[in-house]
């Protein structure tokens, strides 16, 4: 009886390496998201974030590599190349669609309901120590007028209610979404004008974007305009469009549950 010697195909370098990658890559953009997230937000602390991407990228385009290879030469390790493939595209997901925003989103920071005259920033003690002595600037009118084209839906809110009645709803609305209240002053006074102070965190970086909102009274009800600022960077990637809809969004089901 003979024995046949039966030979297996080898598995494919590219496959093994680029799983390795996708695997390292995780890893190091984990530790880094986590490192940015407890530590001071800044964009140089962007940067360890940025270069976990490379081995991303890297595992990605071996992956690539590793089907040509297994296509021409008949090398196994096929699944092994699909699961760095789909790691490196979960992973690679979020900055595509950051380079998609940042493509057809206006380069700005900075996003009021009212852009002739935008709600103003408290300077009191209480909420510049919030702030860490930081007060959002102004943006030219040409920046402003940007706004207008890129978030059209950005606009103030009208309520058929007393201002009085409006300043509660927006203060209940900035604690259902999660925000930091930081000052508030009800509508009355020589402007008549109420406002609000908040602080926004996201979730995954703990990155912070300044509110303020204004509510004054008017014939028949009040107005509500919202002004959202981000701290880092010049473009907020729709962070504060966001916020203004998410708020207009609560403003309206309190009203309804009223």
């Amino acid at each position: 009886m003979h024995r046949r010697l039966v030979l297996e195909e080898p598995v494919s370098r590219a496959a093994l390496w680029s799983r390795r990658l996708a695997l390292f890559g995780l890893t190091v953009v984990l530790l880094a998201v986590l490192v940015f997230r407890f530590g001071q937000p800044s964009l140089e602390r962007l940067a360890p974030i940025a270069g976990a991407y490379v081995f991303v990228l890297l595992a990605f385009l071996l992956s690539l590599a590793a089907f040509i290879r297994i296509w021409q030469d008949g090398h196994r390790g096929v699944g092994i190349a699909v699961q760095a493939f789909l790691l490196c595209l979960l992973l690679l997901a979020p900055v595509a669609y950051a380079g998609f925003q940042l493509a057809t989103l206006p380069l700005i920071s900075d996003v009021s309901t009212d852009v002739d005259e935008p709600p103003a920033f408290s300077r009191s003690r209480v909420v510049l120590a919030a702030r860490e002595g930081r007060v959002p600037p102004d943006l030219p009118g040409e920046r402003r007028r940007a706004q207008r084209q890129g978030y059209p839906k950005a606009l103030p809110i009208v309520l058929e209610l007393p201002a009085e009645v409006a300043y509660d709803i927006a203060r209940k609305a900035c604690v259902n979404l999660g925000w930091r209240v930081l000052e508030g002053a009800a509508p009355g006074g020589r402007s008549g004008a109420g406002r609000l102070d908040a602080v926004a965190t996201s979730r995954v970086l703990r990155l912070q974007d300044d509110i303020t909102i204004r509510i004054r009274p008017r014939a028949d009800g009040s107005r509500i305009d919202i002004r959202s600022a981000s701290r880092l960077g010049g473009f907020d990637f729709g962070s504060n469009a966001r916020h203004i809809a998410a708020f207009e969004e609560e403003v309206k089901l309190l009203v309804e549950l009223r």
